[in-house]
């Protein structure tokens, strides 16, 4: 079964972090989140939540994918964070899946961490994030193990799309349906 790190700092944005753990796991993907720091962590808009582990606690190894959701806050909060980068650097050299989502893609960019690939992200990050990648204006753009999406009112088709990239176009649809997404 494959495996899902979702980051959750402080300032995340809880749409793009619950609906992306919520979709995963009605997909049966096992899904864990993570903590920066001990305790619980606090969204943009005041929401508190307890993540199931700690970063300090974690085997890189044990996953598939990470996620790195958005908010301004929490992905500056995520990009200060020593060990997230170094997991993203060992994702990027295995070619294992890196997610990003709104703010959290120009993480990624600036960083230097990812280059010379397609990348979309929240809009105003968009200057960074073209100095370094082809910046395209889509929900969702996967560019060999590197997905991005652009805010809170994509999450659900970039989470739809991490359980294709897992599983299958098949699951994500089936999904799609019993959730009344595709309805017209």
């Amino acid at each position: 079964m494959k495996k899902v790190l979702v980051i959750l700092a402080d300032g995340f944005e809880e749409i793009e972090a619950v609906t992306v753990i919520d979709i995963l796991r009605r997909a049966e993907i096992d899904t864990v989140t993570c903590s920066l720091k001990a305790g619980l962590v606090e969204s943009a808009r005041g929401m508190c939540v307890q993540a199931d582990t700690e970063i300090s606690k974690i085997d890189s190894d044990d996953y598939d994918m990470i996620v790195l959701p958005g908010g301004s806050l929490g992905a500056k909060n995520i990009d200060g964070n020593e060990q997230v980068r170094n997991i993203v650097e060992k994702y990027n050299r295995e070619e294992k899946f890196i997610a990003a989502i709104c703010a959290a893609p120009y993480i990624l960019a600036k960083s230097g961490l990812i280059k010379d690939c397609m990348m979309t992200c929240y809009p105003a990050y968009k200057g960074i994030v073209e100095q370094v990648c082809d910046y395209q204006v889509a929900e969702v753009v996967v560019d060999e193990h590197i997905i991005t999406s652009r805010g809170p009112a994509t999450a659900p088709e970039f989470a739809f799309t991490l359980v294709e990239l897992l599983k299958s176009d098949e699951a994500a649809q089936e999904l799609r349906e019993a959730m009344l997404y595709d309805l017209k």
